[in-house]
């Protein structure tokens, strides 16, 4: 089978050959800027807007690639082009965007190389997630906050994300198969590892935490405007822990698996502990709108 191809400071090479150097800023420091990306039906989704939250994350750590975010866009899409026909037609793949500093000067020994500029595809991973469309997502809170806004900005997606990784561990312990919702310094709730938390009352619509206070979502901003379409109201405002007990359903959203119900909190049943109509509609309208059956082909591909 012919090998997928990947980009990597201004080339064009087999994904195996996208090798990184140890003194790298992005390896020493995590110090990376990255989006995620996926295809439906061979295409990418939502490319411009990943594009101009990569370039926001980019100002705000100062670091200018040789790449514009055009040229960004035309690896995107020449990868996606190579590489789509090397898996099943009704498959689709993920996209790594990532953009370091470039070498890390204490380690490099007088490499000056620019910033280090990378992008690759892969099989998504359905295997994670393709039973969650019907079991559901179990959350559990931790000791481990969000890192605080005069830290770096909500808005900026990096890799330096190491309460993330003890977050989910801790969580995983405490109530087994689960996975963190990190909280603020002011107990408000924000975001899981990898996804937006939404909530939805019967008297209120879909609830979601501030802008300020998460990653803005390009899976979150979708569900918002599907909400639109099939006219639930949708607020945002602080969330507390007490507010599963109270809800009517509960989500988490994100670019791979695009909205997954939130049976359990706590280790107790969110809403009637299963996923409801409001979360039907909701991946319905994602369905129609992508062309495809969501779940179906992520259960398809589960175990290729």
């Amino acid at each position: 089978m012919p090998e997928p191809i990947a980009y990597l400071n201004g080339q064009l090479l087999p994904v195996s050959a996208a090798a990184i150097p140890v003194f790298d800023s992005g390896f020493v420091l995590g110090a990376t800027a990255t989006e995620q990306l996926r295809t439906f039906r061979g295409e990418l989704f939502r490319l411009p807007e990943h594009l101009q939250r990569l370039h926001r994350s980019l100002a705000i750590m100062g670091v200018q690639p040789r790449e514009s975010i055009a040229d960004l866009a035309d690896i995107s899409q020449r990868l996606v082009r190579h590489n789509i026909p090397l898996i099943d037609r009704a498959d689709d793949l993920g996209l790594c965007i990532f953009v370091t500093p470039g070498p890390y000067a204490a380690m490099a020994e007088g490499h000056r190389a620019g910033p280090t500029v990378g992008l690759h595809t892969y099989r998504l991973p359905f295997f994670l997630w393709a039973k969650m469309y019907d079991e559901g997502v179990s959350l559990a809170t931790t000791s481990v906050e969000q890192v605080p806004t005069r830290c770096w900005p909500a808005e900026l997606k990096c890799r330096s994300r190491i309460h993330y990784f003890l977050a989910d561990r801790q969580a995983a312990i405490a109530h087994p198969g689960a996975r963190a919702v990190l909280h603020d310094e002011g107990g408000h709730l924000t975001e899981t590892s990898t996804a937006n938390i939404i909530l939805y009352f019967e008297d209120e619509g879909l609830v979601s935490p501030p802008k300020s206070q998460v990653l803005p979502g390009i899976s979150l901003q979708v569900v918002h405007e599907l909400a639109g379409r099939l006219q639930i109201p949708s607020v945002e405002r602080p969330i507390h822990p007490p507010d599963f007990a109270h809800c009517h359903e509960a989500f988490i959203t994100s670019t791979p698996n695009c909205l997954l119900p939130v049976t359990r909190f706590n280790g107790e049943a969110v809403g009637h502990g299963r996923r409801g109509d409001v979360f039907q509609s909701l991946i319905s309208a994602w369905n129609e709108l992508v062309g495809l059956d969501i779940a179906e082909q992520a259960r398809r591909f589960a175990n290729r």
